[in-house]
């Protein structure tokens, strides 16, 4: 019962997925992301921060998958809930709209 209530929600996210990209709303949702990560600094502190990392680790002994690695848990606690909250209620809407799914 549980592979397939996990099954059912991969379905529900492929689907999901496929409208969000044909209707256009995905890239839309990404541009908005984009712009409000910018605007409250997320983008200037993450550089900063990949910064420090070179910093304290030497270029030479850096990768960018140990840079990845090293940022992604920091990135993405630093996105402010309002953001998380604007994009999961632009969602929710767009599913609203989408009820057919």
């Amino acid at each position: 019962i549980v592979v397939s209530k996990m099954n059912k929600d991969a379905q529900m996210r492929a689907a999901i997925n496929q409208k969000l990209i044909e209707t256009g709303e995905r890239e839309r949702l990404k541009e908005l992301l984009r712009a409000k990560l910018i605007e409250c600094g997320w983008k200037d502190q993450l550089k900063a921060h990949c910064k420090e990392v070179i910093k304290e680790k030497g270029l030479e002994h850096v990768t960018v998958d140990d840079l990845v690695a090293e940022i992604t848990p920091k990135g993405r606690a630093l996105v402010p809930d309002s953001v998380k909250k604007e994009l999961l209620q632009r969602i929710r809407t767009f599913l609203a709209q989408h009820a057919s799914l």
